[in-house]
């Protein structure tokens, strides 16, 4: 177990947790980047509309995980949902997610 593991938790085991308890991905980019590629079955809903949508992602009713290009935002995203009652995690950048929640 590495120190950033120890502090912070290994990633990618709360991803698999999430993903077998039926988590939505929850892709936060620009509506151009989210086009340009994207994780399929993916969610999209721009950080900067997130606020205004918390009740549609309340009604989900599962897990989510936040993604975006690098995880800035995917962090502020996730955040935002926590705070509002949403299990929520930061996947981070997309593409790097993909590949997780794929493995």
């Amino acid at each position: 177990m590495g120190i950033l593991d120890f502090l912070f938790g290994n990633k990618s085991e709360k991803i698999q947790d999430f993903k077998e308890r039926g988590a939505v991905i929850l892709d936060v980019r620009t509506k151009n980047e989210y086009e340009q590629g994207a994780i399929p079955r993916s969610k999209h809903i721009p950080l900067q509309q997130l606020q205004s949508h918390l009740n549609k992602v309340k009604g989900w009713n599962k897990p989510v995980v936040t993604c975006c290009a690098s995880g800035v935002r995917s962090g502020s995203a996730a955040a935002l949902l926590r705070n509002n009652g949403v299990e929520a995690m930061n996947g981070g950048g997309w593409m790097s997610l993909h590949k997780k929640w794929e493995a």
